[in-house]
């Protein structure tokens, strides 16, 4: 007999799908009773080796809502194959030692592209460079100023793409095979590779002078703008990608984040509170401009920012939001550091079939059976505006739509997909009835394939009324914390943090309210089913997380964490939301302990995974051992198997994961506990450190609320008879 939890990970690992309710009410008013909306988690190139592609066109139903299909992985060519496109925008006002590991890193890069991949480069600084690379033993380049806004048309005049006046059918560019100067700036790697390398090797820091107390001027904006300018004009509508590597604040001309003056600091949240952030909004502005143009051909932008300041992610998150995820935004310290080199190389990583886990130009399309309508997507996504009949007035994310554009994809790009239920609390659905959805993928594969995966899922209707307690056993807690928790960071992009906090809180206490059982103002009775159990221990989780608290994270850093949230799947997502703990000592095998300061012990190893790090913690009697070298001695063997065992396993976490974690070790005392302290449940501080009972382990010294304290509260206000 397979349980419910089986049965839930039987339908993700089939369909990519994970439903906050698994059973879905049969009216209107009784799904808004719910709280958590009917809505699910859609991976579209969720990997199945068991499911090849079948080489013709999708069998089409013209009568149906739905596609008819024979195989739900179809996959066909149309025309000549595109080659992937790779389009370097490289910033040049780096450090001599940052510039030299870059160089050697996109050189790296060259030989893991497919021989007949298209490759470009773009340089900048205070001017911009576009190198031309079908020069053979001359280095030829086209310069842009800096400070000069550029029409897409002015662009593509100036490099030569379309002859002043002229243009293709419909005012539009002139297509690749129209424009042969095209291929001045794009070539197939096995054709430039040893030309490229060399350019790539001789590449200097900017030349202008940086006065004392200066930045250098960056023109990270007019360089997008060429990059943006360039696809358009070669290649419209075609998959490729335009991969930024800064190393600071665009300084000059449009987009400008910051001035050049190192006294006048860059943005912090206390400036966009009191709207002290000078050119926050022009700047959000240009670059969104850019996005939304690159999003209708097809092409994602890539964020590498390394850098000790903010870089202003912040304001060109869009570029990457709009345009898809392959690991968009990368942020770290330095071009030289294991951290973002091996991000990069994983980039270019392939799957059990030696091709490039990536996709390009993806269109999803929802097809919904009538008692359900599509309120809209939280994800890597732009809209459509494509009206139909199952298109819902009422919005959640970005809706009004039945179709998305996502310029890339990989196979852990996730979306959040809310449905409203339209059907009438008096128009009774048949016993037995089942409601569907289904979802079309239309996307260009890495091998240049052009391809539809279409996928359908069914489930029960359920009369609230009478079948509570069903509905109430379908609810999928991980799901649902997920999803509810990309509403909140949706929210918090444009509202005030405690308002998206409250809101929170008011969600949680009503669906207490609803499926808990209690009596009447008495908090001690109040009980929540097995299948609602953890929900309220994720949600508190998820107040204190980055993506809600931005207290000690700059504007960049939470940027960079709520893009890779809204991405990634739900596995990675309840990560973010509460990190795993485990526990190394000498009484047993390793094993996940509570997120609790009472975990913290002396004799213990933790590993914390939050995603974004990995902390290796050790215990203040371990740590002593350590420091007195116990582990070099032949009679402790034991002690030095142990120290070695989380570190074999967060070697393991650091080969997978995309992308790659800071790796933290520290031990009792030490700075950087402060990784592993700021996250546990502080159920032991030094407010009831000495109180009658307590539980050995770690004081936290702070403020913060305990689990047990929030729970309390939570009771307190969810059997209140005023509420």
């Amino acid at each position: 007999m397979t349980t419910y939890q089986e049965f839930i990970q039987q339908n993700e690992d089939r369909d990519g799908v994970r439903c906050s309710w698994n059973l879905w009410p049969s009216s209107r008013l009784e799904a808004t009773r719910l709280v958590v909306p009917v809505s699910c988690l859609f991976t579209p190139l969720k990997e199945r080796p068991d499911l090849p592609p079948v080489h013709y066109e999708p069998v089409l139903c013209s009568r149906a809502n739905f596609f008819v299909v024979v195989n739900s992985f179809s996959c066909y060519c149309r025309g000549p194959p595109t080659p992937l496109i790779f389009l370097y925008v490289v910033d040049t006002c780096l450090e001599e030692e940052d510039l030299q590991a870059l160089r050697e890193s996109l050189q790296m890069s060259l030989s893991l592209l497919p021989p007949n991949a298209l490759v470009g480069l773009i340089t900048f600084g205070r001017m911009i460079q576009v190198h031309e690379l079908s020069c053979e033993g001359i280095a030829k380049s086209y310069v842009f100023r800096g400070t000069k806004e550029l029409t897409p048309k002015q662009i593509q005049e100036m490099l030569g793409l379309m002859k002043p006046g002229v243009s293709g059918p419909h005012g539009q560019p002139l297509a690749p095979h129209d424009a042969a100067a095209s291929c001045r700036f794009l070539q197939p790697v096995q054709k430039v590779d040893m030309n490229l390398t060399d350019l790539l090797g001789e590449l200097q820091r900017d030349p202008w002078p940086v006065p004392q107390g200066k930045r250098p001027l960056r023109s990270t904006g007019i360089a997008l703008s060429i990059a943006v300018g360039l696809l358009e004009g070669t290649f419209p509508n075609t998959g490729a990608r335009v991969m930024l590597f800064t190393g600071g604040p665009p300084t000059q001309g449009p987009g400008m984040v910051v001035g050049d003056e190192l006294k006048t600091p860059i943005r912090s949240w206390h400036d966009i509170q009191k709207d002290n952030a000078r050119h926050l909004k022009k700047a959000t502005k240009y670059y969104e401009a850019l996005a939304n143009r690159a999003a209708v051909n097809g092409h994602s932008i890539d964020i590498y920012a390394c850098a000790l300041d903010q870089t202003g992610l912040l304001e060109m998150k869009c570029l990457s939001n709009l345009t898809g995820y392959v690991g968009h935004i990368v942020m770290g310290d330095s071009f030289n550091t294991s951290l973002f080199k091996q991000t990069f190389q994983r980039v270019f990583s392939k799957d059990y079939n030696g091709e490039f886990r990536m996709a390009f130009g993806g269109i999803l399309e929802i097809k919904t059976s009538r008692e359900l309508k599509v309120s809209g997507a939280i994800g890597p996504c732009v809209s459509l505006n494509s009206k139909g009949s199952c298109v819902s007035e009422n919005e959640l994310g970005v809706g009004g739509t039945c179709q998305w554009k996502i310029c890339s994809l990989s196979p852990s790009t996730t979306l959040a997909l809310y449905f409203e239920v339209v059907n009438q609390h008096n128009a009774p659905i048949p016993q037995g009835g089942r409601g569907a959805i289904q979802f079309v993928t239309q996307y260009q594969h890495s091998n240049m394939q052009k391809r539809i995966r279409v996928t359908t899922i069914a489930r029960n209707w359920a009369d609230a009324q009478s079948q509570i307690q069903h509905i109430e056993a379908s609810f999928d807690q991980e799901a649902a914390a997920v999803l509810m928790a990309r509403l909140g960071v949706f929210r918090a992009e444009s509202e005030e943090g405690p308002d998206v906090l409250r809101w929170l809180d008011r969600q949680l206490i009503r669906l207490c309210q609803k499926f808990g059982q209690f009596n009447k103002d008495d908090p001690s009775s109040f009980r929540l089913s097995e299948s609602l159990s953890l929900y309220p221990q994720f949600m508190f989780h998820l107040r204190r997380s980055p993506f809600l608290q931005v207290f000690n994270n700059s504007p960049d850093e939470s940027s960079y964490y709520r893009h890779h949230f809204v991405c990634q799947d739900l596995t990675q997502s309840l990560i973010m939301i509460q990190p795993i703990l485990y526990s190394y000592s000498f009484y047993g095998p390793p094993e996940p302990v509570l997120l609790d300061s009472s975990s913290i012990l002396p004799d213990r190893i933790l590993l914390m995974d939050t995603f974004f790090q990995l902390v290796i913690y050790h215990g203040e009697t371990i740590s002593q051992w350590r420091k007195a070298r116990y582990q070099d001695m032949a009679e402790y063997e034991n002690f030095k198997q142990l120290l070695q065992a989380p570190l074999d396993d967060a070697q393991e976490i650091l080969q997978t994961r995309f992308p790659m974690p800071r790796y933290i070790d520290t031990e009792h005392g030490g700075s950087q506990a402060r990784f592993l302290l700021s996250k546990v449940n502080p159920s032991q501080t030094h407010n009831n450190l000495y109180a009658w009972g307590q539980e050995s382990g770690a004081p936290i010294l702070t403020d913060d609320v305990s689990l047990q304290v929030f729970m309390d509260h939570l009771k307190k206000l969810a059997v209140s008879s005023s509420a």
